[in-house]
Formats: structure tokens, C-alpha cells, sequence
């Protein structure tokens, strides 16, 4: 059976809404270019992926999942990232989450430390989720 194919997610604010933290041409550039080439290339080898299931070509299976896991992680992370973001946002947590934090944590600029910690070196430069 075919899949329906994978999209970049629309932005549910402006490409310029983050400014001056995060200016227009470098979202415009990272959601319409950046993320569009992970949809892309997800889209590209999950055919290669149906083609080689197909013709039962195992070795040719096994050689496209480093790119699905690649290609449909950074998909994953990014259609996450964009709902993060948000004109309105920033500051510290309020309520339960703030109380979760302080209790696993000690505190919100301890859990700050040790997410950038955690993450540094994992492939996508210190994203990551909590």
C-alpha cells in the first residue's frame, strides 16, 4: 500500500514574529530550505526503501535505514522545534512543570545547564528534548 507522502509543516506565525531573537531570513532559511531538504530526502528514500521491499532486495533495505533514521528524525525534531518556538514565549515555566523541574533539577538554570550538557555533542548542536 502507498503512503501519503511527507510535508513541511506550515508555521503558525510569520517567518519575522521571533524577531529580534531569531531573525526572518534565518527562519524563512531554516523551515523552507533546511527542513524541506529532511521532508525531501524522507520522502525520496522511503520510495527507494518501497521499491527495494519490492524486489525483496534486502542489502539495498538495510543501506537506506541510516537515511530514513537521518532524514525522518530530522523531519520529527524540526515539525517538534517549530511548536516550541513562539512570539509570545520565553521565561521560566510556571506551575507543575516549573515544580518538576526544581524537584529533578534543583533548579530551572540547573536543568538548563544540564540539558546544554546532555546535548552538546549529539548532532543537531544542543537541541534536544526534556
Amino acid at each position: 500500500s502507498s503512503r501519503p507522502k511527507h510535508t513541511l509543516p506550515d508555521l503558525t506565525y510569520d517567518y519575522g514574529a521571533l524577531e529580534p531573537h531569531i531573525n526572518a531570513e534565518i527562519m524563512q532559511l531554516h523551515h523552507s530550505k533546511h527542513h524541506a531538504t529532511y521532508v525531501n530526502n524522507l520522502n525520496i528514500t522511503e520510495e527507494k526503501y518501497q521499491e527495494a521491499l519490492a524486489k525483496g532486495d534486502v542489502t539495498t533495505q538495510v543501506a537506506l535505514q541510516p537515511a530514513l533514521k537521518f532524514n525522518g528524525g530530522g523531519h520529527i525534531n524540526h515539525t517538534i522545534f517549530w511548536t516550541n518556538l513562539s512570539p509570545n514565549g520565553g521565561g521560566e515555566p510556571q506551575g507543575d512543570l516549573m515544580e518538576a523541574i526544581k524537584r529533578d533539577f534543583g533548579s530551572f538554570q540547573k536543568m538548563k545547564e544540564r540539558m546544554s550538557a546532555a546535548t552538546v555533542a549529539v548532532q543537531g548542536s544542543g537541541w534536544g528534548w526534556l
